[in-house]
């Protein structure tokens, strides 16, 4: 594979191009005098910006060129683990454009935007059907902040029993990096629980954990091994008795929409991520959206407001004197809940079912195909997504990270590694409902490539990527000390 080495855009500028052609104005602005004493002078320049000087084909084709360097569900396979990368269906891009939702604002009267309001309102008791839960708010951001808002509404329902001796939250070795992180922020402390050896909770290990400090136990089920806690409802049980609540991580819920439910299972709180399991464009830093569903006797605690129906119109009812208060402004990401609540009208309960049912198939076929070539930490059928092993690699010299960047001469992105971190050189693979075999065996054909690569030609693993527009990094460096402006030497 070669690259063509597309010029920079400074690299093509020649005096005198310009990216735009407009009329000279006959009009000064009688204001310009005090716009221009708005800001101080220590701020405004002396000299015009240095900046290219190209046409605007030049520059379009700059950006065209940029945009096809970045990795998107659109442009290839993404096996990125526990981030559910799956394809964004167009027609939920449709919905969200439609003028009737694209043009409406939050602090518009509620008798003009009832239609808005009827579609959360919808997508809210969709939502509560598909968890098992009571009721759902779509405030939360993201499925951090759906951790910590749901969190809190455990604290607060804790205090209001006058239990504030509740201060653990239990969370598995296996967990995802937010979950100990949103019950510090929310004002707990978090304990781990180790994993056995069949990859799932050790439950006499949570039964020792367990007791009158313990506010919550975090979970998600499929794992982050992508196993099934078989044992859930046992551990319900005893969190349960040891009056905890407990609490689900819905980032895996790929692997259960219309088989099993979070609610059935015993937890008490879920969050969704619709930017993940219902198809909302996902990456590049958002939008996402984190909605909470609970149970009953933790209605009282959901952020307000909460929208509610009032004979023949919905509104919103900031009287809610339990409330943990708003965790976001404007009820929620409307365009991300727009494109799940139309997945969800699309997909419709057999369709859902068929969702989790390729996902969970997908991912086994792919687990198989490699098994061979990879050590598999844990060997039984696994959910949406499953764990390899670079050991027998790394007895080579090559590093999962060596492996993973070598991916990239193919076109794919790698999938999340060294994570989970109580696998030794992680790779988590979770290839989603949406990919056909072709691309499946197409990555498995390649993944076998660089593990024969990584005993027989190290260096070429070792050095990889080969063929990308930038080299490897030092990423440590690039993290802290980044360049972000353009150097012509």
């Amino acid at each position: 594979m070669k690259t063509i080495e597309m010029p920079l855009i400074f690299e093509r500028s020649r005096p005198g191009r310009v990216a735009y052609s407009l009329p000279d104005s006959d009009h000064s602005c009688e204001y310009e005098a005090e716009l221009a004493n708005l800001l101080p002078s220590e701020y405004l320049r002396d000299e015009e910006p240095e900046l290219p000087e190209v046409s605007e084909l030049q520059l379009i084709r700059h950006y065209t060129a940029l945009s096809t360097r970045n990795h998107g569900v659109d442009s290839g396979f993404y096996p990125l683990g526990s981030c559910t990368m799956k394809y964004n269906p167009k027609l939920n891009e449709d919905v969200a454009r439609l003028p009737g939702f694209a043009y409406i604002h939050p602090y518009q009267p509620e008798e003009q935007v009832q239609g808005a309001l009827q579609v959360m309102y919808d997508l809210a008791q969709s939502l509560a059907e598909i968890t098992g839960m009571d009721a759902v708010t779509l405030q939360p951001a993201a499925g951090a902040q759906g951790e910590w808002a749901g969190l809190m509404m455990i604290r607060a329902f804790h205090e209001a029993k006058g239990e504030t001796a509740r201060t653990k939250v239990i969370v598995p070795d296996s967990a995802h990096g937010t979950n100990p992180a949103s019950a510090t922020v929310a004002g707990f402390d978090p304990v781990t629980v180790r994993t056995d050896e069949r990859g799932l909770v050790d439950l006499e290990h949570l039964r020792e954990l367990a007791g009158e400090d313990t506010a919550a136990l975090m979970l998600t089920n499929p794992n982050t091994l992508g196993l099934f806690e078989k044992d859930i409802v046992e551990m319900a049980a005893i969190i349960h008795e040891a009056g905890g609540k407990l609490y689900y991580d819905g980032a895996n819920s790929n692997a259960i929409l219309g088989i099993t439910r979070p609610g059935d299972m015993g937890f008490d709180v879920v969050h969704l991520n619709l930017h993940k399991t219902f198809t909302g464009p996902h990456g590049g830093g958002g939008p996402g959206s984190g909605p909470v569903g609970v149970k009953e006797d933790l209605i009282p605690f959901l952020p307000k407001p909460v929208l509610v129906k009032k004979e023949d119109m919905l509104t919103w009812d900031y009287e809610r004197p339990q409330s943990i208060g708003r965790v976001k402004p404007y009820h929620g990401n409307f365009g991300i809940n727009l494109r799940a609540y139309t997945y969800i009208r699309t997909m419709g309960a057999q369709g859902l079912k068929r969702v989790s049912e390729d996902a969970v198939l997908n991912a086994n076929y792919l687990m198989r195909q490699l098994q061979p070539y990879f050590d598999l930490p844990y060997d039984t059928v696994c959910m949406h997504e499953f764990v390899l092993s670079g050991k027998r690699q790394k007895k080579a010299g090559v590093s999962t990270l060596d492996m993973a960047k070598r991916l990239l001469d193919f076109g794919y992105h790698p999938p999340t590694i060294y994570f989970p971190t109580n696998v030794e050189e992680c790779m988590m693979i979770e290839p989603t409902e949406t990919e056909a075999k072709e691309t499946l065996d197409a990555f498995a054909e390649v993944m076998i490539q660089i593990a024969k690569e990584a005993v027989e030609e190290p260096e070429t693993v070792k050095q990889a990527p080969h063929h990308t527009a930038v080299r490897r990094l030092d990423e440590a460096l690039a993290a802290r000390k980044p360049v972000l402006k353009y150097d012509r030497g």
